[in-house]
């Protein structure tokens, strides 16, 4: 009987990531690998999944996924094989009035396959504020803010930099978000989500002109899903690049 697939789900294993400024993060990561076999193939893949992932621990990458990829499809004489491997990427960050430096934390994934149809993705989620125009618009005084979450897919044939996708999506909010601030921080955070509101669909488009503009960015796709502080839902934007580039050749 042909399997389609066999492999291996949520691996807790140490990694390496490397930094834009040249040093390496460590971290850990929830790792998921699978496998096409060949109808005759019977032996187990578990062993062979993992010492890869032994071997490759030292230093990850979108360029040594695909050499792991490669390996495994060797190893397993598959046609083709995939990983996904999420982890918490840590940025320091200043406090935009105080300076106050503290770590920020982000959820990234490196995911992608080759054999049959290669490709690779990179995936940054980052929290950001996000305050609404229309209440702005009809209170004397303030406007609802809310926490939001934009998840950014990229694909990309040359290193793109989880800093730089991050600070992208953090440029396109009403505000970025800090581990830590004091009061003069608190008052300029507020102030600037206040003089630049947004709603969902707002930020989703800017988020999709930075990406568009980006130089080795191919091909992307964006989500923002606003935590209504005033609703019991959720609001959500999304985007395709693919369907952007079909309405502007149309």
């Amino acid at each position: 009987m042909h399997i389609k697939e066999v492999g291996v789900r949520n691996i807790h294993f140490p990694v390496k990531i490397k930094e834009k400024g040249g040093q390496s993060q460590h971290t850990i990561a929830t790792i998921s690998m699978q496998a096409s076999l060949p109808a005759w193939q019977k032996s187990g893949c578990i062993d062979t999944f993992i010492a890869i992932l032994n071997r490759s621990v030292e230093a990850f990458s979108v360029r040594r996924f695909r050499e792991i990829l490669t390996q495994v499809c060797e190893g397993l004489q598959a046609r083709s094989a995939g990983m996904e491997m999420t982890f918490p990427y840590f940025i320091k960050k200043s406090a935009p009035v105080s300076g106050t430096s503290s770590l920020m934390e982000y959820s990234c994934t490196f995911s992608g396959s080759v054999g049959g149809r290669d490709e690779m993705i990179i995936t940054a989620r980052a929290p950001v504020t996000t305050l609404c125009p229309c209440s702005k618009e009809i209170s004397d005084h303030g406007a609802h803010n809310q926490r939001a979450e934009v998840v950014l897919n990229v694909k990309t044939d040359k290193l793109v930099w989880i800093e730089d996708l991050i600070a992208l999506i953090e440029q396109s909010a009403s505000c970025e978000l800090y581990a830590l601030l004091k009061r003069p921080d608190e008052k300029f955070v507020t102030e600037k989500a206040y003089n630049n509101p947004m709603f969902v669909e707002d930020v989703v488009r800017k988020v999709a002109v930075a990406a568009m503009a980006h130089p080795d960015i191919r091909w992307f796709s964006a989500g923002v899903e606003s935590f209504e502080s005033i609703h019991k839902h959720s609001a959500y934007a999304f985007v395709d690049s693919d369907d952007i580039f079909r309405e502007q050749a149309a």
